[in-house]
């Protein structure tokens, strides 16, 4: 059986839907609501690039190495992002959660804290993870802050990691949870969520 396989996560704010082409116009909504693409550390879509990108997303799906997942929120039914399960290792049991880019209404909302928690939980609890790798630029900090809010840890910095799309290179940060921190985190999340 495949390590990862398409299915729907509800939250009480968010549900997390499998990625389709079906999704492209409701995607370009969300990534113009906040001109998320203008970030030069960050690799969000531009609106005439969606296509490309869900393309790019579904046919790592079908490798088997990523599971890529729209973000819909419950008050207005809207999409407001999209993030995937990405470099899965069915054999040690290993994923990282990454790709993901938030609308910037949604941000700052717990939309996406309960995202990270429904994909966590999935992780660990159903495919029996042992790590869940977060993985970003050196220069963004609202991305490397989240992460540590989520309780990851820092395990080390690539550096000169990857190119840029314009050429420059990329340090990236890398953090983790492993199972066993996984009951405390868990606890931690739902804490955050229900205040």
């Amino acid at each position: 059986m495949q390590f990862l396989h398409p299915i729907t996560l509800k939250g009480q704010y968010a549900t997390l839907e499998p990625l389709s082409p079906d999704h492209h116009d409701a995607l370009i909504a969300a990534v113009s609501d906040g001109k998320l693409w203008k970030l030069w550390y960050t690799s969000v879509p531009k609106p005439e690039n969606m296509a490309a990108e869900i393309e790019r997303r579904l046919a790592l799906q079908a490798q088997g190495s990523m599971l890529p997942f729209v973000m819909r929120r419950h008050d207005t039914g809207a999409l407001c992002g999209m993030t995937t399960y990405m470099n899965a290792d069915a054999i040690n049991r290993r994923l990282e959660i990454g790709s993901t880019w938030t609308a910037a209404s949604a941000q700052r909302t717990g939309i996406n804290t309960e995202c990270k928690l429904m994909m966590l939980t999935h992780a660990f609890e159903s495919l029996h993870c042992i790590a869940v790798e977060f993985r970003t630029h050196w220069i963004n900090q609202q991305s490397r802050t989240a992460i540590a809010r989520l309780g990851a840890k820092q395990d080390g910095i690539l550096r000169n990691h990857q190119r840029s799309p314009d050429g420059s290179l990329r340090d990236t940060v890398v953090f983790s949870i492993i199972e066993s921190e996984w009951p405390t985190i868990k606890h931690h999340l739902q804490y955050k969520l229900g205040r």
